[in-house]
């Protein structure tokens, strides 16, 4: 009989989190609350220039708040308070896709056991996934600072896999990085699910999705055809 899929293991950022989104309505917030230091740039310049230096969440802020301190001769603020700020209400601005906890919802009542594996720092990571209100749906999260190592290094994969005392053919992962999720996670010998984004054209996957909520059915087709083939 073939190994139906019994775990769901998640990326967080681009996956579940809507980064970009809450990036642009953090970096609003951001300039509103410190504009008398940084009124001489305009509001415009400030966030499209910390967007462009972000790069989706793949530069960490201590290196664009030290540019933004150095292109626009910042007055009044250093780099380490800019960033304190960003540490201190980033998770004020946290928004999920469309449907996400419908989604962990339904994956729940399918029986399903839940896990995140993310790169990143603990606690700014761990409080994003507070202020998504999903932590209590995951029997296990690995935030990469904790773990001492990050995807695509295998070990995480497998440290996550041993905790939910589950086999590689139990387990599907979904994320939106064509490296660092799908190929990391199929190395992994989990299947996978690409939640497809504009950031990249394509992923070596198993399935492709547009929207969270088509998870719950695609896992249920894709375990009846797992038990149908073994007969």
């Amino acid at each position: 009989m073939k190994t139906v899929i019994k775990a769901a293991f998640f990326d967080l950022d681009g996956t579940m989190l809507d980064r970009d989104a809450s990036v642009k309505q953090f970096i609003v917030k951001q300039y509103d609350r410190l504009e008398k230091f940084l009124s001489p740039i305009s509001k415009r310049t400030y966030c499209e220039r910390f967007i462009e230096l972000d790069n989706h969440g793949y530069v960490w802020k201590d290196k664009v708040y030290t540019q933004l301190v150095e292109d626009y001769q910042i007055k009044g603020l250093t780099s380490e308070d800019l960033l304190e700020d960003y540490l201190t209400y980033f998770k004020e601005d946290c928004l999920p896709f469309p449907k996400l906890v419908e989604m962990l919802e339904q994956l729940k009542q399918n029986h399903l056991k839940l896990a995140i594996i993310s790169n990143g720092y603990g606690r700014f990571q761990m409080d994003n996934i507070l202020s998504l209100g999903i932590k209590s749906y995951f029997e296990v999260i690995l935030i990469s600072e904790w773990e001492g190592m990050k995807k695509p290094d295998q070990q995480i994969f497998q440290r996550a896999m041993m905790k939910l005392n589950m086999t590689p053919k139990e387990c599907i992962f979904i994320g939106d990085h064509p490296k660092n999720d799908i190929i990391a996670a199929k190395q992994a010998g989990m299947e996978t699910i690409w939640k497809r984004n504009d950031q990249w054209n394509d992923a070596k996957t198993n399935f492709i999705i547009d929207e969270l909520i088509e998870i719950p059915q695609l896992i249920t087709n894709l375990n009846k055809k797992k038990e149908f083939s073994s007969f």
